[in-house]
């Protein structure tokens, strides 16, 4: 029987096995960078959209504004005090008018469906989940499910009916000026008061939610800037 020549077989198998390890850790390293890859697209998907939301917040917060400017007009009409009869078509339009909150999902969607693992920033995810399944869907509700802050189904009715009489109409029939001072009864001008506070308190309370959503949308892109430079 001829020796074994043991050293020769250990170098062999060692160098399978340093081969296999290092074929293990190139496709561990491979995937991984893919990963990186994708993650940084989604991300750079959702900066996209968080720059659309932030423009639709901001159009919401300045017409629940201007919502709120009309009431304090009407209400000085209603308690027959002076107003700018040029801005009477303006925030006869807008006191009862409501609004939409439109998300921009589709890196959101994309994320979830590869896997919300896939941001390796706990902290980040957390924060990007949140936003979209929490605060913008809180939005949403308020502003389309929400009862109570449906303006012009639940006021605009009611109070058009009381300011008929005084309403007068240019030829092309378009509202042009008020009748004034207003004639109202005790509970006509309680009524109208009513609804203007109460059109006034939510106004005021979804505005606090948008400011609030608009603050983590421009927190929320500052922090995936940093992420996608690195």
């Amino acid at each position: 029987m001829k020796p074994v020549n043991w050293k020769k077989y250990a170098f062999e198998f060692l160098s399978i096995f340093i081969a296999i390890l290092a074929a293990f850790a190139l496709d561990n390293w491979n995937d991984n960078r893919n990963d990186r890859v994708a993650e940084a697209k989604i991300l750079t998907e959702i900066l996209n959209g968080l720059e659309k939301d932030k423009e639709d917040v901001a159009m919401n917060i300045l017409g629940h504004e201007l919502g709120l400017k009309a009431c304090t007009y009407w209400r000085n009409i209603t308690k027959n005090q002076l107003y700018e009869s040029d801005s009477l078509r303006q925030y006869y339009i807008v006191l009862t008018r409501d609004f939409i909150s439109i998300q921009n999902t589709t890196g959101y969607e994309t994320l979830k469906s590869r896997g919300l693992e896939l941001v390796e920033n706990d902290s980040l995810r957390e924060r990007i989940v949140t936003l979209y399944e929490f605060d913008y869907q809180v939005l949403r509700k308020l502003e389309e499910e929400y009862g109570e802050m449906q303006f012009h189904e639940n006021y605009f009715e009611v109070m058009n009916t009381v300011l008929l009489p005084y309403m007068q109409f240019d030829s092309i029939g378009s509202l042009s000026s008020i009748e004034y001072p207003l004639d109202l009864e005790r509970n006509e001008e309680n009524l109208l008061l009513s609804h203007l506070w109460k059109i006034e308190y939510n106004r005021n309370f979804v505005l606090r939610e948008y400011q609030n959503v608009e603050k983590k949308i421009l927190a929320l892109k500052a922090d995936l800037n940093v992420v996608l430079k690195r």
